[in-house]
Formats: structure tokens, sequence, C-alpha cells
């Protein structure tokens, strides 16, 4: 089995692209700020999976990234309110979608987090 075959890694991959394409929407000035910031933690969330897939060998290991995959869908969002706030994203739908998908993700990555501790 490969890491692509997980729904998470499939949902993270989605939500990085969704995340970058929106980021290059904003305003010059932010393409640089927050702009890398978002893009970075979105792609981080797939990555730590991805990571954590290839230690899946070592219990703990998996967890620890699977937990730094989780807090990268927290930092994610707070990137993502931070833009609304200041008025550099002005499309509330997008905002909405964004921030729903962050917020599936990261519930399926508490409840495999989960599943990968009672494991024996």
């Amino acid at each position: 089995m490969s890491y692509k075959k997980l729904k998470i890694w499939s949902l993270a991959r989605e939500i990085s692209i969704d995340i970058h394409r929106m980021s290059l929407n904003l305003p010059r000035f932010e393409l640089y700020e927050t702009g890398s910031q978002i893009r970075r933690s979105s792609k981080s969330i797939r990555s730590n999976i991805v990571e954590g897939y290839g230690r899946r060998k070592y219990k703990n290991d998996y967890i620890r990234f699977l937990t730094y995959s989780h807090s990268s869908v927290l930092e994610t969002r707070d990137h993502l309110e931070t833009l609304l706030d200041t008025g550099s994203l002005t499309d509330v739908n997008i905002f909405k979608a964004l921030d729903e998908k962050l917020d599936h993700i990261g519930r399926m990555l508490y409840n495999f987090t989960q599943k990968i501790e009672e494991r024996e």
C-alpha cells in the first residue's frame, strides 16, 4: 500500500492545492508574507502524513508525524483567519470552504492518530 491510498493524504493534497491557488489571488504584498506562510503550512500537512507513513513501522514516529500534520492544520487555519481579519482575503465563501476542509481533515487526522495509538 502507498500513502497515496490514504484518504487523509488525498484530502491534504487537495487542500494544499486550493490554498496555493487562493494565495495567488491575494494582494501583492501578501504573496510574500502570510501568503507564503499559508502555502508552506498547508503543504506541511501532507508532507508530514507522507513522512509519518514512511516511518509507520515505528508506531511512535508515525504518531509524531501525524501530530505535526495536525499542528500544521491548526497553523494553516490561523493564517487563513488572519487573512480574512486583515482584509487580504475578501471572499467569505472561499474562506468558509477552506475552513470547512481544514476542520474536516483535522478531525480525520485526530481519529486516524487515535486508531494508530490503539494498535499494538
